[in-house]
């Protein structure tokens, strides 16, 4: 008896310690469910204890819940915040049908005191924290606090990035924007971020789509402004945005300039050549203090009307302009087996970029939750590029070489899409993608070069997401055509291929889960590489495009685990990728000089293994994050084998107390190898100091505060002309920079409809040349 009286007592103060409460949610206007509300439990003191979101069936679970009393709120952007008092709970509770109203004036959100994260099979729903929001001046550093895996935040830069060499993509309440549109975010106005770490086949070739759920002025507008400049050195960057809406309409324009200008740059080099007549030369460049200078110009003027469950229509004009007017490098070229044997060198380059483009939008929403999106993006690129590269000894020119290129390329992307929600939280989704570019080049080098290349690729492509118990899964495949022609060629290039793709998600006990994802895709060679052209890179060597490069396919399967046990957060990855035919350069003899290309190699490899550590908040106060990993390359090619490991680690530590924020982080080199060339990450440190008065924040950047020897650093083992080369800028050592952020708004708030698609044009379509 006494044994059983312990037992039950263990039993019940087990089951004390995890009670459930779950319940529905449904629109009340027409009892639909409700995905992805906001579900927070708060003690009655309003402390944070859990979060969630309701899933595709409007279901919500919060679990190991400790009893007491509680208030429970349900959110969601166009509805009225619904509250439920819970007191003194000493069981599981079902608190069945929660229903919201419509709300003209959208939710100001519930103050979160710990960000609150759901996991799905393509994507994790991330709410900051109100302390993560305090201690950010706008939506870049916001992410950067928030310490996303796989997600790096450069503030030198000035960019987001995906750990690995991956594609992100950004947008703002589903519309696809430019980073520097996410700089202009006021902290206070982002509800959530929905972090597609495994995008769907609409989004294209996205690695990750980072999706900020905002709040919007309905009548009446915002203002904003968020500028950094360097200290003791020419490093700017500056943005201006304004937005107003009146009913239906909404008008939008922002616009950001990046100047640098830098006298510290120094590249040096070490060469070894093996030519054709026997000889080895061990060259080593010795560089010299030069000049670089960069202006970056983005302007965005947006309209965009909508008419809720009805339909959506979107137009944005873009210009991008990057004016590179000096980017030098000088030195000495040394003979390491005679180091008297000395010449001068420059090597000066300039370029001229600009992009307008035109993206127009329309969403249809139609009934029995069926929705169709068209898309067409027309984009204009232009890019002028100079390169003077010379040696000399006392005075007397021993090579002059001298390359300009003018191109123009014209692309139009077109898209259609086609969604169904299904029964029991299945989805059913299909679209047609098509896009064509015409590139005309002209390169001058001596002689004369015009290239005219046109380049196709159109798609098809369905996918089906559904649920088995614990186990969700998402099935698509995508049917490609791709070509391209060169006027000149012999023949055109045709190529169809078929490309499947499969996710697996299971959810573990507690708050864990696995995802298996594997992929195949085409790759098509940039109309760059294809072009039939000779550039001189210095006595030595010529740069050569291949126009009879093929596509070429890329196979990818990834396993991640995560795993979430009270302030601790672990994700893991192992990855494998396998690309037969891959493109990658090589080089060979050509009488006395030596020819650098690209082919269809054999096949290239990637074996990649990750971990992201998040701790915290501790004390609504500290936080820290760690990712680490190693990446393994095996790359084979038509006439060579090489084999490259690279370890890198990351981190971000982040304290607020009051008003006042600091941050440090740190990037060791992530290295990438394919081919026969290894191109070195960045290894940065950076310390932030922010203070926060109402709509104002203040700040000071330092980055690199604890090294001399910031510098990137690019290998090639080819056995006919190997190097081994290193870029700094003197500057970037201990540069202190003062940033302040303003953000004013006015009017009520509502939520605009969600733009699905996004597209874009950023390759140039040149070739370039240069060390």
């Amino acid at each position: 008896m006494i044994w059983i009286i312990l037992l039950s007592g263990m039993v019940q103060g087990a089951f004390a310690q995890n009670l459930e409460i779950k319940g529905t949610v449904r629109d009340a206007r027409d009892k639909k469910i409700l995905e992805f509300a906001h579900v927070v439990l708060q003690t009655m003191d309003s402390s944070f204890v859990a979060g969630t979101t309701t899933d595709v069936k409007g279901h919500f679970l919060l679990n190991k819940i400790k009893k007491g009393s509680y208030i429970l709120t349900v959110s969601m952007l166009g509805f009225q915040t619904a509250s439920v008092s819970l007191e003194n709970i000493s069981g599981d509770i079902f608190l069945g049908e929660i229903y919201l109203n419509d709300d003209a004036v959208s939710l100001e959100g519930v103050t979160v005191s710990a960000s609150a994260q759901t996991s799905h099979a393509d994507k994790k729903i991330v709410f900051p924290s109100d302390r993560q929001v305090k201690a950010s001046g706008n939506g870049m550093e916001l992410l950067q606090q928030m310490m996303l895996p796989r997600v790096q935040v450069d503030l030198l830069n000035d960019e987001i990035q995906m750990v690995g060499n991956g594609v992100v993509q950004v947008r703002i309440n589903g519309v696809k924007v430019e980073q520097d549109e996410i700089k202009a975010l006021n902290p206070s106005d982002i509800i959530r971020i929905e972090y597609h770490d495994n995008p769907g086949l609409r989004y294209g070739n996205a690695d990750i789509v980072l999706d900020y759920i905002v709040r919007r002025p309905d009548t009446g507008g915002s203002f904003g402004l968020d500028m950094a400049q360097g200290i003791n050195a020419m490093w700017g960057e500056h943005d201006v945005r304004g937005k107003i809406n009146h009913k239906h309409s909404e008008w939008g324009a922002s616009y950001r300039i990046g100047p640098r200008d830098f006298y510290g740059m120094k590249r040096n080099n070490e060469e070894e050549f093996h030519l054709a007549d026997g000889t080895t030369l061990n060259r080593v460049e010795i560089g010299e203090p030069s000049h670089a200078r960069l202006f970056m110009h983005n302007l965005s003027v947006n309209y965009s009307y909508q008419k809720p469950d009805k339909y959506l229509f979107n137009a944005t004009f873009r210009y991008r302009n990057n004016h590179q007017p000096h980017w030098d490098y000088r030195g000495v070229l040394m003979n390491k087996a005679d180091p008297e044997d000395k010449v001068d060198m420059v090597d000066l380059s300039g370029s001229a970029y600009q992009a307008p483009a035109l993206d127009l939008y329309y969403q249809r929403d139609l009934r029995h939750s069926q929705t169709l999106v068209f898309n067409v993006v027309g984009t204009y690129n232009q890019t002028k590029s100079t390169r003077i590269y010379q040696e000399s000894r006392q005075e007397q020119l021993l090579t002059d070489v001298g390359n300009r290129v003018d191109g123009d390329k014209y692309s139009v992307i077109g898209e259609a899409i086609y969604e169904k929600k299904l029964t029991s939280g299945n989805r059913l989704s299909g679209g047609l993608r098509h896009n064509q570019s015409f590139s005309d080049n002209h390169y001058t080098n001596g002689h004369s070069y015009k290239t005219r290349m046109e380049q196709m690729e159109s798609s098809v492509y369905a996918e089906f997401k559904g649920k088995v118990r614990k186990l969700d899964y998402a099935l698509g495949v995508t049917v490609n055509r791709s070509s391209y022609s060169q006027r000149g060629a012999d023949a055109d290039y045709v190529r169809y291929t078929v490309n499947p793709r499969l996710t697996l998600f299971y959810a573990l006990p507690g708050e864990s889960s696995l995802r298996l994802k594997s992929t195949m895709g085409n790759v098509t060679p940039s109309l760059g590489e294809l072009s039939a052209v000779d550039q001189a890179i210095d006595s030595l060597q010529i740069q050569r495009g291949n126009p009879n490069l093929r596509s070429y396919m890329s196979y990818y399967t990834e396993l991640n685990y995560e795993f979430r046990e009270g302030p601790f957060y672990v994700n893991a990855l192992g990855a494998y990728e396998y690309q037969p035919d891959a493109i990658m350069d090589e080089k060979y003899l050509e009488g006395n000089k030596i020819i650098q290309t690209w082919d269809n190699q054999r096949n290239w490899q990637r074996v990649v293994a990750s971990v992201h550590l998040r701790i915290g908040p501790i004390r609504d106060i500290l936080q820290l994050s760690v990712d680490g990993g190693v990446n393994h390359y095996r790359s084979n090619g038509n006439a060579y084998a090489h084999r490259y490991t690279n370890g890198w680690c990351d981190a971000n530590l982040s304290v607020t107390w009051k008003h006042w924020s600091l941050l440090y982080m740190v990037m060791t080199n992530w290295n990438w190898f394919k081919g026969e060339t290894m191109t070195g990450g960045e290894n940065i440190q950076g310390i932030q100091l922010g203070y926060r008065q109402k709509d104002w924040m203040i700040g000071l950047r330092v980055f690199n505060p604890f090294t001399d020897n910031y510098k990137q650093e690019t290998e090639n083992w080819n056995r006919y002309a190997s190097f081994r080369r290193s870029n700094s800028i003197k500057e970037s050592v201990r540069l202190f920079i003062a940033t302040i952020s303003y953000n004013f708004s006015f009017g009520r708030k509502f939520s605009a409809g969600p733009k699905r698609v996004n597209n874009a044009d950023n390759d140039s379509g040149v070739m370039r040349t240069g060390k």
